[in-house]
């Protein structure tokens, strides 16, 4: 099967990044957002298999995405990202419904590894 993933990132550069590593195996990007609010609308649309999901964004914070996702989707599979430093967000996010985390700058192998178990 191959997996459709939403990539969320208020900056270009990383959703390039996220896009170089995933489609390199074969993962599908299905679309991309700017800010969580984008993301919410996104997910409704497309409804990916999975989300890539930054934590600080305009409009909706990737925290408050994650719990509109949720509660449109129990199901939905969201992975986090982060810069270093922001373990209590993390934590939030993972309260709120994120499966895991993978930090900026991203470690090919550690996304992929991520995203692998967040899929299966």
């Amino acid at each position: 099967m191959n997996y459709r993933i939403l990539l969320v990132d208020d900056a270009k550069v990383i959703r390039l990044m996220l896009t170089r590593i995933l489609t390199s195996v074969g993962y599908e990007i299905a679309g991309e957002a700017g800010d969580g609010q984008e993301a919410v609308e996104k997910y409704k649309q497309l409804q990916p298999d999975l989300v890539t999901m930054d934590i600080t964004m305009p409009k909706m914070s990737g925290i408050e995405a994650v719990r509109a996702i949720k509660a449109f989707d129990r199901e939905a599979r969201i992975i986090m990202c982060s810069a270093v430093g922001q373990k209590s967000m993390i934590l939030e996010a993972i309260q709120a419904g994120a499966l895991n985390y993978i930090t900026k700058p991203f470690d090919r192998e550690k996304v992929l590894t991520v995203v692998t178990v967040a899929l299966r």
